[in-house]
């Protein structure tokens, strides 16, 4: 997830195609497209590239978008991918997932295959990103807490997920708790990432 913040110094279902968008705050949540997945792409890239400067250096910033970063066009066929937009203006991107993966888009080559048992299984939050100019506006807050009602509802009592550096104090604010940091292999570059979880209260 890479929300701006900054340092001091199961099986697939279209169920979430048909549902209504989810609005908040002015800000309109709905499922991506397969014809979307570009402007997608470039979100993404752009958002990584700016939200990440000082946490990582550029040279990981390039490796992680080569190698892990991208949309998960699974998710987009199962309808659980979702985009949030003002006015037509697209801020941000991320979703859940039933799938067994726990982060990286399609070129990402350590995928896990399989579906999530709710009554056993943490779902999964992907794949977050925000635009920059929207960047502590509230749109990160909004997207999470559209993913855990769509999890909770699929039956899900808890969620997963692998954040970026500056991803952590976004999720640690939603009562994310971070397990111990992993170095995934991006091509030649090694790059931090930290696993989260947490447990979803009924509502």
């Amino acid at each position: 997830m890479w929300s701006g913040n900054r340092p001091a110094t199961g099986a697939r279902s279209s169920e979430m195609m048909v549902e209504a968008p989810w609005i908040a705050s002015g800000l309109t949540i709905r499922p991506a497209r397969r014809d979307e997945v570009p402007a997608l792409e470039s979100l993404i890239a752009v958002s990584a590239r700016i939200l990440s400067r000082g946490f990582y250096s550029e040279e990981e910033t390039e490796a992680a978008i080569s190698h892990v970063f991208g949309v998960d066009t699974d998710l987009v066929d199962d309808g659980t991918y979702l985009l949030v937009e003002q006015d037509g203006q697209l801020l941000g991107c991320g979703g859940w997932s039933r799938q067994r993966t726990l982060f990286g888009g399609d070129r990402f080559a350590a995928r896990t295959p399989g579906f999530l048992d709710p009554a056993s299984d943490a779902a999964r939050i992907r794949a977050f990103f925000v635009a920059p100019e929207a960047a502590r506006r509230g749109v990160g807050a909004a997207l999470l807490a559209a993913c855990e009602d769509r999890a909770r509802n699929a039956g899900f009592t808890r969620t997963a997920l692998m954040a970026t550096l500056p991803g952590v104090p976004f999720y640690a604010r939603h009562d994310y708790v971070a397990g111990e940091p992993i170095s995934q292999r991006c091509g030649d570059i090694s790059v931090c990432f930290v696993p989260m979880s947490k447990e979803l209260l009924r509502i």
